[in-house]
């Protein structure tokens, strides 16, 4: 039968422990698993099944609450960087120790706590003191991509459930579920790298295909000077303006219609400020990443070609060795992704940098 585990892709397994979880729940949760698995999906439909009093039929007033996220019991933490803050954290806390308004629990969820350790200043601390000190009617549902060593007391407090990577296979043919043509949802799960939220979005995206194109043509179009290589740069950066178009007025729509269910509240309406510039900084990240993979690939394939023949005389090897500095080049702006930095600066950067190899 039916119900809001139903829709997860490939977690079978975790499904039936977190049914289990729901009929008799402790004080803590930690999801744990690649950025593909939908981690936060995973926590809306555990957060429903604990509020349920059929634990989780998708069907009834306190589930679909839940899952559109108006459920007053249900607190998704926000953060306004990278990495979690002390305060962020402890604001988390305090809302833990709240009673719940309505039969059921005060659940608390805090994504990617793995960023709790990193940063400035490491909240990890805050978040600790939390769960070592849980009202009876608290549950804390937290998620991680990666388990740093730092967080082992943390994980310690918690009962931890695994989620595995679906397959291309299994994306592919969620999406076509939902209604996609073969063809989208192959490009799209290809271009998401395994994570369904984003494919999801890319698979109604018109103009994915050639954004590929844009970014698969980078080296052909460098022209080897700085003014063409910042050229193009700026034609990058407008392609991921565009492309961030339908998420912003999608946003835009939520933030419209979420005011209007709550009133404007000055706590809600900063929540969802916070939460819109996270969405946004998500996706923006994802397609720059998206970028230097496409790029890596080209490379990769010049550097296989430069080094496929019989005899390998010295243009083939200067070949491999540009080849290869591109891709130092990619793999560092891809490192520098992680961090908060301007994205018209690392763009230039990369494209500067590339002309130079």
């Amino acid at each position: 039968m039916a119900d809001v585990f139903s829709e997860l892709v490939g977690q079978e397994r975790a499904a039936a422990a977190l049914r289990h979880y729901a009929r008799d729940p402790v004080h803590a949760y930690l999801i744990t698993g690649p950025s593909g698995a939908d981690l936060h999906g995973v926590l809306v439909a555990f957060a429903a099944a604990l509020q349920c009093t059929e634990h989780g039929c998708a069907t009834c007033e306190r589930c679909r609450a839940v899952v559109s996220g108006h459920d007053p019991d249900v607190y998704l933490a926000s953060r306004a960087g990278l990495a979690w803050r002390v305060d962020e954290l402890r604001e988390a806390g305090r809302v833990s120790r709240r009673r719940p308004l309505s039969k059921g629990y005060q659940i608390v969820i805090v994504e990617d706590v793995d960023t709790a350790v990193s940063g400035a200043s490491p909240a990890a601390a805050a978040l600790l003191k939390s769960l070592e000190e849980p009202p009876p009617l608290t549950v804390f549902l937290l998620s991680a991509h990666e388990m740093a060593p730092a967080l082992d007391t943390v994980a310690s407090r918690c009962v931890r459930v695994a989620l595995r990577a679906p397959s291309d296979a299994e994306l592919i043919t969620a999406l076509v579920g939902e209604g996609a043509t073969l063809q989208a949802a192959t490009l799209a799960v290809g271009a998401a790298h395994g994570d369904l939220r984003r494919a999801r979005l890319l698979v109604h995206d018109a103009g994915l295909a050639a954004r590929l194109d844009r970014w698969r043509t980078v080296p052909d179009r460098l022209g080897g000077t700085s003014a063409s290589a910042s050229a193009l740069a700026d034609e990058l950066l407008r392609a991921l303006d565009a492309a961030s178009e339908p998420l912003v007025a999608h946003q835009r729509y939520e933030m419209a219609r979420e005011a209007s269910e709550t009133g404007s509240r000055a706590t809600s309406r900063k929540e969802l400020d916070a939460r819109v510039r996270r969405e946004l900084r998500r996706f923006r990240v994802d397609e720059l990443r998206l970028g230097c993979a496409t790029l890596s690939r080209v490379y990769r394939d010049r550097l296989t070609e430069a080094l496929s023949g019989v005899d390998v005389d010295a243009r083939d090897r200067r070949r491999a060795r540009a080849a290869l500095g591109a891709l130092d080049v990619v793999a560092e702006a891809g490192r520098r992704l992680e961090a908060n930095l301007d994205e018209t600066l690392l763009v230039h950067d990369l494209l500067l940098s590339l002309v130079d190899v």
